[in-house]
């Protein structure tokens, strides 16, 4: 009994803890252990960030773990639940599934691994950095790693991308800005100013390259600029504040970490970033790409051209625009077909031929789908998407258990559609009076 007890405890253990388990040679890496094993390690890592839904996950495991294992003593290899971790999946810019990352010689400037999906692709992947990290070493151009001792040691370098602010250029800079900003108020003497001093630096670095310059770390001296302290109101340091175009500055109250401020920055970024891509289903690949790599591929099929007209056509794809701004943070995937071009999709989803436009949520993972019941407005599909992102709604299966074909078909073209031109016939000569009218 005691056995068939563990048996069955083991087993959950594994299923819950995602795609890897502690038999393995690759490192489950999580929030609470991320910095010390990775960030203050002098070895080069590769990392993994996955979803265990994923379908593209899933294939690489194997894969994974067979170079975790002909990396072993050389070369570390982890993995980040990143849907169950989404806070370190944030920091690193994750945005898909899976994405890799390989962290060397500078731990605070992970590069992105763009190489083959295969063990002996990773493998010379990571055999190549290393030998990029060594070759530097020897030159005596890199240590074995940052995590915050170069930054105190070599000065004035690391704040690069720290945006110095006056009391002469902050409003050009801060106020008339599209961007958000993050700006620190400091005091030289200040002993907590200087600690921070930094995280703040290494995080401006990051931030920097994973928003685009979309979000902004920037540092004030108060002691001299006296005018914008006092407006803001500044009585203790280092105080930081965060501003946006048309709102009043919020205080900034999280950690003092520069992890801490790259997960605020990315929340920020998110928050102000545009939506996801609306795509439609032109060729098999937009399907299955889209869907295998988001939890939900949220597809609308909607009337032919013929029965709504450019601008008819264009308030639908208003709707679904609108809603995907509204549960970008999902990080669903949405896409798009005309009636009847993929009948074998709408036949799969339930949809079949009538009712349009209709709207089907899939989990590839499951292959199970869930259907838009009421109309296919704002509010409507708020509803449905509502009751889905809290676990609730019917679902059914995908017809036949996975995707049918997908036809490849030309792209709209934005314009109202055309009636097929059809052959003139000459009726001058048909004497419609001498018919039988029996044969009408």
């Amino acid at each position: 009994l005691l056995l068939i007890v563990g048996t069955v405890s083991c087993t959950l253990f594994l299923a819950v803890n995602g795609l890897y388990s502690a038999s393995d040679d690759v490192i489950e890496l999580t929030p609470t252990n991320f910095n010390k094993e990775v960030i203050q390690s002098e070895s080069l890592w590769l990392v993994e960030f996955y979803a265990p839904w994923c379908g593209h996950c899933q294939r690489l495991t194997p894969e994974w773990k067979k170079a975790a294992t002909a990396l072993k003593g050389v070369v570390k290899v982890g993995a980040v639940d990143a849907d169950k971790h989404q806070s370190l999946g944030g920091q690193y810019g994750v945005r898909g599934f899976p994405t890799i990352k390989i962290f060397g010689a500078n731990k605070n400037k992970a590069e992105d691994y763009q190489g083959g999906r295969t063990s002996d692709a990773i493998v010379d992947a990571a055999l190549s950095a290393l030998r990029s990290l060594v070759k530097e070493r020897l030159s005596g151009r890199s240590g074995g790693y940052s995590s915050g001792k170069q930054s105190r040691e070599s000065g004035g370098g690391d704040k690069k991308d720290v945006i110095e602010l006056t009391d002469d250029n902050f409003d050009k800079n801060v106020i008339n800005s599209d961007d958000v900003w993050m700006v620190e108020f400091y005091a030289p003497w200040c002993g907590h100013c200087k600690n921070l001093e930094p995280e703040w630096a290494a995080a401006a670095t990051e931030v920097k390259e994973q928003t685009k310059g979309k979000v902004k770390l920037a540092a004030v001296d108060a002691t001299v600029n006296q005018m914008l302290a006092s407006r803001y109101g500044i009585r203790g340091f280092p105080t930081i504040k965060i501003f946006q175009k048309g709102e009043e500055p919020v205080d900034y109250d999280g950690g003092r970490t520069r992890s801490d401020i790259i997960a605020r920055a990315l929340d920020l970024f998110s928050d102000n970033a545009p939506p996801p891509e609306l795509l439609e289903i032109i060729s098999e690949d937009v399907l299955k790409s889209t869907c295998d790599a988001h939890q939900l591929c949220i597809i609308s099929v909607l009337p032919h051209i013929l029965d709504t007209g450019a601008s008819g056509r264009n308030s639908y794809l208003d709707v679904m625009l609108k809603m995907a701004e509204k549960y970008k943070k999902k990080m669903w995937g949405w896409l798009w077909t005309e009636a009847g071009a993929q009948s074998d999709l709408e036949s799969s989803l339930g949809i079949g031929g009538f009712g349009y436009p209709a709207m089907a949520a899939v989990n590839a993972r499951k292959m199970k789908f869930a259907l838009l019941k009421g109309s296919f407005s704002e509010q409507g599909i708020n509803e449905f998407l509502r009751e889905l992102s809290v676990g609730r709604g019917s679902t059914a299966p995908v017809g036949g258990g996975a995707f049918p074909k997908i036809h490849s078909v030309e792209p709209w073209d934005g314009k109202d559609g055309e009636l097929p031109v059809e052959d003139d016939i000459d009726l001058s000569d048909v004497d419609l009076d001498d018919w039988d009218k029996d044969e009408l």
